[in-house]
């Protein structure tokens, strides 16, 4: 294979990976955040929100295509980037290369964290009957070390999407200009606070 046809073949795979995180992930991110932070309204309004979902026509092929395809691709890919990428935050300690180094890390995270998540509460329930209610959820995050683990991958999760869209923006050649840059830098930070504090509400009103 040629360097062009190589570099061609980076550049495809590099645009799925990034449309992967963006649109099917990053809309299903926001969509289980709401439905989970529903629990803020009490027991009644999550159980309803819960059977609704569970309700949806098609249910385990949408999940299948929409979210779980475009998640190993993306985390596939993303392991792939790591493993290629020179991270240097300490020898060039200068904002966007910390960034990038934490976009890495928390990838990492997240992935454990979305990959427990769908085990003890999608999987189990398909395949051992599990229930999925708000008295099984907040007995399950009654344990410290579980509460403790959702609080990181929350974190994890929402600072690597709020990141994402940023440098997805650059890649699909949205934000080509430092001032622009700089504006959707604001934006991703106020993004990131807004996505963690409505996930981190989300635990406490469980706790």
């Amino acid at each position: 294979m040629s360097e062009l046809e190589l570099s061609s073949r980076r550049f495809l795979l590099g645009r799925l990976h990034s449309l992967a995180g963006l649109v099917p992930l990053g809309l299903f991110l926001l969509e289980h955040l709401y439905s989970n932070a529903v629990a803020m309204l009490g027991k009644e309004a999550y159980d309803r929100q819960v059977a609704a979902l569970l309700g949806i026509p098609f249910l385990p092929v949408i999940e299948i295509l929409f979210i779980a395809l475009p998640l190993l691709y993306h985390a596939g890919y993303g392991i792939y980037i790591g493993m290629m990428a020179k991270n240097n935050p300490y020898r060039y300690s200068y904002r966007q290369n910390w960034l990038f180094y934490a976009q890495r890390v928390s990838g990492l995270v997240t992935l454990v964290f979305v990959l427990y998540h769908l085990w003890a509460f999608r999987l189990s329930s398909l395949f051992l009957g599990t229930p999925v209610n708000y008295e099984a959820v907040q007995a399950h995050l009654q344990q410290p070390v579980i509460f403790g683990f959702y609080v990181l991958g929350v974190i994890s999760t929402t600072f690597h999407f709020s990141n994402g869209l940023w440098t997805g923006l650059i890649t699909w050649g949205i934000t080509t200009g430092p001032r622009m840059q700089r504006i959707s830098s604001a934006v991703r930070t106020a993004l990131f606070l807004v996505l963690a504090g409505v996930g981190l509400g989300t635990l406490i009103s469980f706790w």
